[in-house]
């Protein structure tokens, strides 16, 4: 087990002191939780933090801590602290991440909600910028005088995608399995580019992406990149020795009703 480096050489009676350590540790644990000593370590001046293997089950890779001090040329020593931490190869819980940063495309369920900031770069005021970004934020009097007014106008959405909005979603669209570089594409006959199934974008992603509108294909009403493709495309051709072989004649038509003649 990698345990903290040494900070200094500890001092030797603190160092010494490994059976009260123990006998610490077996104040908050079970015998059986408590294995072999693995050193001690200085923290500071009279300041030495001894280490015990963790042998509770379920607690791979723990140890057990213990801090003891004493005063200078004193002869009792002090328990600071005695703590249960993780080694470099324990098994821990995963750091925590707030619920909006864990959701994932398809998370939503049927009534969730998931409010979007004031602030959110991705979105500027449509009726005062279009679609271009604003300079200066706007404070909260305004953002409401610009809800209220759109509204009456009934211009429909209060705000729009900015230009910060429009570059991370380009760039998710193109890193994903939409994307040029996705294994689909790479084995693709030729790309969307010259596909009659896409449908392209207005504004200024429309140079770059589509929708593939081929219901046959993998990414049927999904956005595409113009260098994506796949084996749907409209113009692919089967070579002769991919075309389905030719079915023979019947030994018998059993749709008439032609009598057989007889032998």
């Amino acid at each position: 087990m990698a345990l903290p480096a040494r900070a200094g050489k500890p001092d030797s009676v603190l160092a010494k002191a490994v059976e009260l350590a123990r006998s610490v540790v077996l104040e908050v644990a079970e015998p059986t939780d408590l294995g072999d000593h693995l050193g001690a370590r200085a923290e500071g001046e009279r300041v030495v933090t001894h280490h015990f293997s963790c042998t509770r089950p379920g607690y791979p890779g723990w140890y057990w801590s213990v801090t003891l001090t004493r005063a200078k040329r004193g002869k009792d020593l002090t328990v600071n602290e005695v703590v249960l931490l993780p080694g470099d190869e324990a098994i821990v819980a995963p750091d925590w991440v707030p619920y909006k940063e864990r959701l994932q495309p398809g998370d939503l369920s049927p009534g969730d909600l998931l409010p979007v900031e004031d602030e959110d770069a991705r979105l500027v005021p449509t009726y005062l910028v279009g679609d271009d970004p604003i300079d200066t934020p706007l404070d909260g009097d305004a953002r409401a005088q610009v809800r209220r007014v759109a509204e009456d106008l009934g211009l429909g959405r209060v705000r729009t995608l900015s230009r910060e909005g429009l570059d991370m979603a380009a760039e998710r669209w193109h890193a994903g399995p939409g994307g040029p570089e996705a294994p689909l594409a790479k084995s693709a006959p030729d790309t969307c580019w010259s596909c009659g199934f896409l449908v392209r974008l207005n504004g200024s992603l429309s140079m770059s992406f589509g929708v593939c509108a081929n219901g046959n294909a993998n990414d049927d009403g999904r956005v595409v990149t113009v260098d994506h493709g796949c084996g749907a495309h409209s113009e692919v051709k089967l070579a002769r020795k991919q075309q389905p072989l030719p079915l023979p004649d019947h030994v018998h038509d059993t749709v008439v009703d032609d009598e057989l003649e007889p032998l």
